[in-house]
Protein backbone atom coordinates (compact mmCIF):
# COMPACT_ATOMS: atom_id res chain seq x y z
CA UNK A 1 0.00 0.00 0.00
CA UNK A 2 1.37 3.56 -0.90
CA UNK A 3 0.41 6.20 1.39
CA UNK A 4 0.28 9.99 -0.12
CA UNK A 5 1.14 13.21 2.27
CA UNK A 6 0.86 16.48 1.35
CA UNK A 7 2.17 19.70 3.08
CA UNK A 8 -0.33 20.90 5.85
CA UNK A 9 -0.47 21.62 9.77
CA UNK A 10 -1.04 19.71 12.30
CA UNK A 11 -3.41 21.17 15.43
CA UNK A 12 -4.73 19.36 18.08
CA UNK A 13 -4.59 16.49 20.67
CA UNK A 14 -4.17 11.54 20.53
CA UNK A 15 -3.39 9.58 22.75
CA UNK A 16 -0.48 7.73 22.43
CA UNK A 17 -0.63 4.22 21.63
CA UNK A 18 0.81 1.59 24.13
CA UNK A 19 4.26 0.63 23.73
CA UNK A 20 5.13 -1.82 22.51
CA UNK A 21 8.37 -3.06 24.43
CA UNK A 22 6.40 -3.21 27.42
CA UNK A 23 3.71 -5.19 25.71
CA UNK A 24 6.34 -7.70 24.40
CA UNK A 25 7.91 -8.22 28.05
CA UNK A 26 4.87 -8.13 29.95
CA UNK A 27 3.21 -11.13 27.38
CA UNK A 28 6.71 -12.91 27.85
CA UNK A 29 6.75 -12.43 31.67
CA UNK A 30 3.43 -13.52 32.31
CA UNK A 31 3.81 -16.74 30.28
CA UNK A 32 6.46 -17.49 31.95
CA UNK A 33 4.70 -16.98 35.29
CA UNK A 34 1.61 -18.83 36.80
CA UNK A 35 -1.35 -15.99 36.02
CA UNK A 36 -1.24 -12.80 34.63
CA UNK A 37 -3.76 -10.08 33.37
CA UNK A 38 -2.00 -7.00 30.82
CA UNK A 39 -4.68 -4.21 30.51
CA UNK A 40 -4.46 -1.25 27.59
CA UNK A 41 -1.81 -3.74 25.58
CA UNK A 42 -0.65 -2.82 21.86
CA UNK A 43 -2.16 -5.29 19.52
CA UNK A 44 -0.09 -5.11 16.59
CA UNK A 45 1.48 -7.45 13.67
CA UNK A 46 4.71 -7.72 16.19
CA UNK A 47 3.27 -8.04 19.69
CA UNK A 48 0.45 -10.64 18.13
CA UNK A 49 3.32 -12.17 16.60
CA UNK A 50 4.54 -12.56 20.37
CA UNK A 51 1.52 -13.78 21.33
CA UNK A 52 1.63 -17.21 18.92
CA UNK A 53 5.20 -17.47 20.20
CA UNK A 54 4.16 -17.93 23.43
CA UNK A 55 1.12 -19.98 22.72
CA UNK A 56 3.19 -22.79 20.93
CA UNK A 57 5.55 -22.53 23.96
CA UNK A 58 2.55 -23.59 26.17
CA UNK A 59 0.99 -20.37 27.56
CA UNK A 60 -2.45 -20.33 26.94
CA UNK A 61 -3.63 -16.56 26.59
CA UNK A 62 -6.70 -14.88 25.72
CA UNK A 63 -6.91 -12.16 23.88
CA UNK A 64 -10.00 -9.71 24.40
CA UNK A 65 -10.84 -5.86 24.07
CA UNK A 66 -8.03 -4.15 25.45
CA UNK A 67 -6.65 -7.13 27.92
CA UNK A 68 -4.73 -9.98 27.30
CA UNK A 69 -4.99 -13.12 30.14
CA UNK A 70 -2.37 -15.51 30.10
CA UNK A 71 -2.01 -19.04 32.06
CA UNK A 72 1.45 -19.39 31.90
CA UNK A 73 3.56 -22.42 31.75
CA UNK A 74 5.73 -21.93 35.19
CA UNK A 75 9.03 -21.57 34.04
CA UNK A 76 8.85 -24.30 32.19
CA UNK A 77 7.53 -24.69 28.40
CA UNK A 78 6.58 -26.98 26.39
CA UNK A 79 7.52 -28.14 22.87
CA UNK A 80 5.89 -26.66 20.13
CA UNK A 81 4.45 -28.82 17.85
CA UNK A 82 5.31 -26.56 15.04
CA UNK A 83 7.41 -24.05 13.86
CA UNK A 84 7.67 -20.78 15.41
CA UNK A 85 7.22 -17.79 12.72
CA UNK A 86 8.23 -14.54 14.45
CA UNK A 87 7.35 -12.93 11.18
CA UNK A 88 8.80 -9.35 10.98
CA UNK A 89 9.41 -9.50 14.93
CA UNK A 90 13.13 -9.19 15.95
CA UNK A 91 11.69 -8.96 19.73
CA UNK A 92 9.61 -11.99 19.48
CA UNK A 93 12.46 -13.79 18.01
CA UNK A 94 15.05 -13.19 20.46
CA UNK A 95 12.73 -12.93 23.60
CA UNK A 96 11.28 -16.09 22.92
CA UNK A 97 14.69 -18.05 21.90
CA UNK A 98 15.69 -17.91 25.53
CA UNK A 99 12.59 -18.89 26.64
CA UNK A 100 12.55 -21.97 24.12
CA UNK A 101 16.30 -22.61 25.97
CA UNK A 102 13.80 -23.99 28.93
CA UNK A 103 12.08 -26.54 27.10
CA UNK A 104 13.54 -30.20 27.30
CA UNK A 105 13.38 -30.47 23.25
CA UNK A 106 13.99 -28.63 20.46
CA UNK A 107 12.02 -25.34 18.81
CA UNK A 108 12.81 -23.75 15.73
CA UNK A 109 12.03 -20.47 14.81
CA UNK A 110 11.85 -18.80 11.62
CA UNK A 111 10.53 -14.96 10.48
CA UNK A 112 9.47 -13.25 7.14
CA UNK A 113 13.05 -11.98 4.50
CA UNK A 114 13.19 -9.58 6.36
CA UNK A 115 13.79 -11.23 10.04
CA UNK A 116 15.68 -14.19 8.45
CA UNK A 117 18.47 -11.62 7.62
CA UNK A 118 18.70 -9.83 11.31
CA UNK A 119 21.78 -10.96 13.36
CA UNK A 120 21.79 -13.41 15.99
CA UNK A 121 25.43 -14.83 16.90
CA UNK A 122 25.77 -12.85 20.36
CA UNK A 123 22.50 -14.36 21.31
CA UNK A 124 23.04 -17.54 20.04
CA UNK A 125 26.58 -17.98 21.47
CA UNK A 126 25.23 -17.21 25.03
CA UNK A 127 22.39 -19.66 24.97
CA UNK A 128 25.31 -22.15 24.33
CA UNK A 129 27.62 -21.29 27.06
CA UNK A 130 24.54 -21.58 29.13
CA UNK A 131 23.96 -25.50 28.40
CA UNK A 132 21.68 -25.17 25.55
CA UNK A 133 22.37 -25.78 22.16
CA UNK A 134 21.37 -23.35 19.53
CA UNK A 135 22.25 -22.47 15.70
CA UNK A 136 21.71 -21.33 12.60
CA UNK A 137 20.54 -23.58 9.93
CA UNK A 138 22.33 -21.79 7.74
CA UNK A 139 25.67 -21.01 9.88
CA UNK A 140 25.11 -17.33 9.48
CA UNK A 141 23.46 -16.47 12.79
CA UNK A 142 20.01 -15.20 11.32
CA UNK A 143 16.87 -17.60 11.29
CA UNK A 144 16.08 -19.78 10.66
CA UNK A 145 17.10 -20.72 14.32
CA UNK A 146 16.75 -23.81 16.46
CA UNK A 147 17.19 -23.97 20.30
CA UNK A 148 17.17 -27.19 21.84
CA UNK A 149 17.41 -26.96 25.79
CA UNK A 150 17.47 -27.46 28.65
CA UNK A 151 19.35 -24.23 30.24
CA UNK A 152 21.67 -25.14 32.53
CA UNK A 153 23.17 -21.23 33.60
CA UNK A 154 26.34 -20.53 34.66
CA UNK A 155 29.12 -17.55 33.20
CA UNK A 156 29.02 -15.92 30.47
CA UNK A 157 30.13 -12.24 28.45
CA UNK A 158 28.18 -11.44 25.72
CA UNK A 159 28.40 -8.06 22.72
CA UNK A 160 26.71 -5.22 24.11
CA UNK A 161 26.64 -3.22 20.99
CA UNK A 162 24.70 -4.89 18.52
CA UNK A 163 21.12 -5.36 20.36
CA UNK A 164 20.07 -4.21 24.14
CA UNK A 165 17.24 -7.76 23.12
CA UNK A 166 20.09 -10.53 23.62
CA UNK A 167 20.62 -9.09 26.81
CA UNK A 168 16.91 -8.33 27.69
CA UNK A 169 15.97 -12.04 26.64
CA UNK A 170 18.31 -13.44 29.05
CA UNK A 171 17.50 -11.80 32.19
CA UNK A 172 13.64 -13.05 31.57
CA UNK A 173 14.29 -16.17 31.21
CA UNK A 174 18.01 -16.85 33.07
CA UNK A 175 15.95 -17.15 36.62
CA UNK A 176 14.13 -20.54 35.66
CA UNK A 177 17.56 -22.26 34.48
CA UNK A 178 19.21 -24.47 36.43
CA UNK A 179 22.12 -22.80 38.55
CA UNK A 180 23.19 -19.16 39.01
CA UNK A 181 24.05 -17.21 35.77
CA UNK A 182 26.41 -14.43 35.36
CA UNK A 183 26.33 -12.06 32.75
CA UNK A 184 29.17 -9.96 31.48
CA UNK A 185 28.57 -6.82 29.77
CA UNK A 186 31.75 -6.94 26.74
CA UNK A 187 32.41 -3.81 24.91
CA UNK A 188 29.99 -0.79 25.37
CA UNK A 189 26.62 -1.39 26.46
CA UNK A 190 24.07 0.34 23.52
CA UNK A 191 20.17 0.96 23.61
CA UNK A 192 20.64 0.71 27.81
CA UNK A 193 17.04 2.25 28.70
CA UNK A 194 15.53 -0.72 26.48
CA UNK A 195 17.61 -3.32 29.46
CA UNK A 196 15.92 -0.51 32.10
CA UNK A 197 12.47 -1.29 31.08
CA UNK A 198 13.21 -5.37 31.08
CA UNK A 199 14.83 -5.03 34.69
CA UNK A 200 11.64 -2.55 35.95
CA UNK A 201 8.79 -5.36 34.65
CA UNK A 202 11.37 -8.12 36.62
CA UNK A 203 11.01 -6.20 39.27
CA UNK A 204 7.74 -5.68 39.16
CA UNK A 205 7.32 -9.80 38.60
CA UNK A 206 9.15 -10.45 41.72
CA UNK A 207 12.29 -11.60 39.99
CA UNK A 208 15.79 -10.51 41.40
CA UNK A 209 18.48 -9.14 39.33
CA UNK A 210 21.89 -7.53 40.81
CA UNK A 211 23.42 -4.90 38.52
CA UNK A 212 26.16 -2.25 37.64
CA UNK A 213 25.18 -2.32 34.18
CA UNK A 214 28.65 -4.42 33.72
CA UNK A 215 27.59 -7.61 34.87
CA UNK A 216 24.27 -8.85 35.42
CA UNK A 217 23.97 -11.75 38.41
CA UNK A 218 20.73 -13.86 38.16
CA UNK A 219 19.64 -16.14 40.93
CA UNK A 220 17.98 -19.41 40.26
CA UNK A 221 14.76 -20.99 41.32
CA UNK A 222 12.47 -17.86 40.53
CA UNK A 223 8.86 -17.60 40.19
CA UNK A 224 7.04 -14.40 38.50
CA UNK A 225 3.98 -12.66 39.62
CA UNK A 226 2.91 -10.51 37.95
CA UNK A 227 -1.00 -10.53 38.11
CA UNK A 228 -2.15 -7.12 36.89
CA UNK A 229 -0.06 -4.93 34.67
CA UNK A 230 -1.12 -1.62 32.34
CA UNK A 231 0.99 -1.39 29.50
CA UNK A 232 2.24 2.75 29.29
CA UNK A 233 1.92 4.80 26.79
CA UNK A 234 4.60 4.80 23.83
CA UNK A 235 7.42 7.32 23.81
CA UNK A 236 8.94 5.77 20.47
CA UNK A 237 5.59 6.27 18.29
CA UNK A 238 5.00 9.61 20.06
CA UNK A 239 7.65 11.27 19.18
CA UNK A 240 6.07 11.33 15.46
CA UNK A 241 3.57 13.60 16.56
CA UNK A 242 5.60 15.80 18.53
CA UNK A 243 7.95 16.38 15.40
CA UNK A 244 4.86 16.96 13.30
CA UNK A 245 4.01 19.69 15.69
CA UNK A 246 7.55 20.99 15.37
CA UNK A 247 8.34 21.34 12.44
CA UNK A 248 5.39 22.67 11.42
CA UNK A 249 5.24 25.31 13.86
CA UNK A 250 1.51 24.58 15.30
CA UNK A 251 0.15 22.59 18.49
CA UNK A 252 -0.34 18.90 19.42
CA UNK A 253 -1.04 17.56 22.56
CA UNK A 254 0.15 13.74 23.00
CA UNK A 255 -1.73 12.04 25.86
CA UNK A 256 -1.05 8.66 27.73
CA UNK A 257 2.60 9.53 28.01
CA UNK A 258 3.11 9.00 32.00
CA UNK A 259 7.03 8.72 33.37
CA UNK A 260 8.54 5.17 33.00
CA UNK A 261 11.92 4.12 31.78
CA UNK A 262 11.65 4.54 28.34
CA UNK A 263 14.61 5.98 26.87
CA UNK A 264 12.80 7.57 23.76
CA UNK A 265 11.08 9.97 25.98
CA UNK A 266 14.56 11.96 25.48
CA UNK A 267 12.49 13.01 22.05
CA UNK A 268 11.23 16.07 24.50
CA UNK A 269 14.75 16.90 25.34
CA UNK A 270 16.22 17.00 21.99
CA UNK A 271 12.80 19.47 20.77
CA UNK A 272 13.71 21.76 23.64
CA UNK A 273 17.46 21.70 22.59
CA UNK A 274 16.68 22.43 19.05
CA UNK A 275 14.12 25.53 19.89
CA UNK A 276 10.22 23.71 20.16
CA UNK A 277 8.37 24.53 22.65
CA UNK A 278 7.67 21.76 25.12
CA UNK A 279 5.35 21.41 28.18
CA UNK A 280 5.36 17.90 29.95
CA UNK A 281 2.44 17.67 32.50
CA UNK A 282 3.90 14.17 34.24
CA UNK A 283 0.46 13.92 36.39
CA UNK A 284 -1.92 14.08 33.99
CA UNK A 285 0.43 12.10 31.39
CA UNK A 286 0.03 14.91 28.85
CA UNK A 287 2.59 16.29 26.79
CA UNK A 288 2.45 19.40 24.46
CA UNK A 289 4.79 20.61 21.83
CA UNK A 290 4.61 23.78 19.58
CA UNK A 291 6.83 24.52 16.69
CA UNK A 292 9.49 27.06 17.02
CA UNK A 293 12.55 27.95 14.75
CA UNK A 294 14.19 24.98 15.23
CA UNK A 295 18.22 24.77 14.84
CA UNK A 296 20.97 21.63 14.50
CA UNK A 297 21.98 20.16 17.26
CA UNK A 298 24.40 17.32 17.89
CA UNK A 299 22.27 14.04 19.46
CA UNK A 300 24.10 11.18 20.40
CA UNK A 301 21.58 8.20 19.58
CA UNK A 302 23.41 5.44 21.54
CA UNK A 303 20.66 5.12 23.58
CA UNK A 304 17.90 6.35 21.45
CA UNK A 305 18.26 4.05 18.10
CA UNK A 306 14.84 3.75 17.48
CA UNK A 307 14.15 7.54 17.23
CA UNK A 308 17.02 8.08 14.77
CA UNK A 309 14.63 8.55 11.38
CA UNK A 310 12.27 11.17 13.65
CA UNK A 311 15.63 12.93 14.78
CA UNK A 312 17.16 13.00 11.04
CA UNK A 313 13.38 14.59 9.96
CA UNK A 314 13.91 17.13 12.30
CA UNK A 315 17.36 17.75 11.08
CA UNK A 316 15.98 18.40 7.85
CA UNK A 317 13.54 20.94 8.96
CA UNK A 318 16.27 22.70 10.87
CA UNK A 319 18.21 25.97 10.54
CA UNK A 320 21.77 24.64 10.53
CA UNK A 321 23.48 20.93 10.70
CA UNK A 322 22.42 18.18 12.95
CA UNK A 323 24.77 15.48 13.88
CA UNK A 324 23.41 12.07 14.44
CA UNK A 325 26.49 9.94 16.06
CA UNK A 326 27.03 6.87 17.97
CA UNK A 327 23.96 5.19 15.85
CA UNK A 328 25.94 2.31 14.02
CA UNK A 329 23.20 0.20 16.05
CA UNK A 330 20.52 1.29 14.01
CA UNK A 331 21.64 -0.42 10.78
CA UNK A 332 20.76 -3.94 12.45
CA UNK A 333 16.95 -2.80 12.80
CA UNK A 334 14.14 -3.86 10.09
CA UNK A 335 16.44 -2.61 7.44
CA UNK A 336 19.71 -0.41 7.61
CA UNK A 337 17.97 2.95 8.60
CA UNK A 338 20.85 5.18 8.37
CA UNK A 339 21.07 4.13 4.56
CA UNK A 340 17.59 4.23 4.42
CA UNK A 341 17.03 7.64 5.64
CA UNK A 342 20.27 9.09 3.94
CA UNK A 343 18.60 7.45 0.73
CA UNK A 344 14.81 8.96 0.84
CA UNK A 345 15.72 12.05 2.85
CA UNK A 346 18.03 12.70 -0.54
CA UNK A 347 15.02 12.07 -2.52
CA UNK A 348 13.56 15.11 -1.20
CA UNK A 349 16.02 17.29 -1.71
CA UNK A 350 18.12 17.05 1.77
CA UNK A 351 21.73 17.97 1.97
CA UNK A 352 22.15 14.49 3.97
CA UNK A 353 25.92 12.47 4.39
CA UNK A 354 25.45 8.99 6.10
CA UNK A 355 28.69 8.37 8.32
CA UNK A 356 29.52 4.46 9.69
CA UNK A 357 28.11 5.56 12.77
CA UNK A 358 25.64 8.32 11.88
CA UNK A 359 23.91 11.18 9.51
CA UNK A 360 25.01 14.95 9.32
CA UNK A 361 21.80 17.01 7.99
CA UNK A 362 22.07 20.14 6.75
CA UNK A 363 18.43 21.74 7.02
CA UNK A 364 16.48 23.56 4.28
CA UNK A 365 13.30 23.08 1.79
CA UNK A 366 12.40 19.29 1.23
CA UNK A 367 10.23 18.67 -2.20
CA UNK A 368 7.85 15.81 -2.74
CA UNK A 369 8.70 12.79 -3.96
CA UNK A 370 8.56 9.22 -4.49
CA UNK A 371 10.06 7.29 -1.55
CA UNK A 372 10.64 3.78 -0.31
CA UNK A 373 9.40 2.38 2.73
CA UNK A 374 11.40 -0.67 3.26
CA UNK A 375 8.74 -2.38 4.91
CA UNK A 376 10.15 -0.91 8.12
CA UNK A 377 7.27 0.91 10.68
CA UNK A 378 9.08 3.47 11.56
CA UNK A 379 10.80 4.89 7.53
CA UNK A 380 7.31 5.07 6.53
CA UNK A 381 6.48 7.12 9.49
CA UNK A 382 8.83 9.47 9.71
CA UNK A 383 8.84 9.96 6.04
CA UNK A 384 5.23 10.53 6.94
CA UNK A 385 6.05 13.61 8.80
CA UNK A 386 8.61 14.69 6.42
CA UNK A 387 5.57 14.72 3.34
CA UNK A 388 4.20 17.38 6.08
CA UNK A 389 6.72 20.52 4.92
CA UNK A 390 7.39 18.98 1.57
CA UNK A 391 6.34 21.05 -1.32
CA UNK A 392 3.87 18.94 -3.21
CA UNK A 393 2.98 15.40 -2.81
CA UNK A 394 5.50 12.68 -0.72
CA UNK A 395 4.21 8.83 -1.93
CA UNK A 396 5.95 6.47 0.60
CA UNK A 397 5.37 3.03 -0.75
CA UNK A 398 4.96 -0.14 2.16
CA UNK A 399 2.80 2.04 4.27
CA UNK A 400 0.83 -0.31 5.70
CA UNK A 401 4.21 -1.20 7.85
CA UNK A 402 3.00 0.99 10.47
CA UNK A 403 0.89 -2.17 11.55
CA UNK A 404 3.99 -3.31 13.20
CA UNK A 405 3.58 -0.81 16.23
CA UNK A 406 1.18 1.83 15.22
CA UNK A 407 -1.85 0.65 13.42
CA UNK A 408 -3.23 3.92 13.55
CA UNK A 409 -0.78 5.73 12.91
CA UNK A 410 -2.12 7.69 9.25
CA UNK A 411 -5.98 8.10 11.27
CA UNK A 412 -4.04 9.70 14.29
CA UNK A 413 -2.08 11.81 11.76
CA UNK A 414 -5.54 12.40 9.53
CA UNK A 415 -7.11 13.99 13.03
CA UNK A 416 -4.46 16.26 13.47
CA UNK A 417 -5.81 17.65 10.39
CA UNK A 418 -2.96 16.04 7.91
CA UNK A 419 -3.84 15.30 4.60
CA UNK A 420 -3.25 11.86 3.67
CA UNK A 421 -4.57 9.36 0.41
CA UNK A 422 -4.13 6.00 -0.27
Amino acid sequence: MNAKVSKSEVWGSVEAPPSKSYTHRAIVIGSLGKYSKIQKPLLSADTLATVDACRALGAEIKVEGEEIEIAGVIGKPKVPDNVIDAKNSGTTLRLCMSMAALADGATVFTGDESLRKRPNKPLIKALNDLGAVCYSTRGTGTAPIVVHGVMEGGKISIDGGISSQFISSLLISCPFAKNETRIEIEGELKSRPYIEVTLEMLEKAGAQVATNFKEFVIPTEQEYDLRSYRIPGDFSSASYMVAAAAITGTKVTVNNLFESKQGDSAILEYLLDMGANVYWDTEKGSVTVEGGELHGIEIDASATPDLVPTLAVLGACAKGTTRIVNAEHVRFKETDRLKAMANELKEMGVDIIEKPDGLVIKGGMMRGAHVEGYDDHRIVMSLAIAGLVATGTTTITDADAINISYPGFFDDLKKLGAKVEF
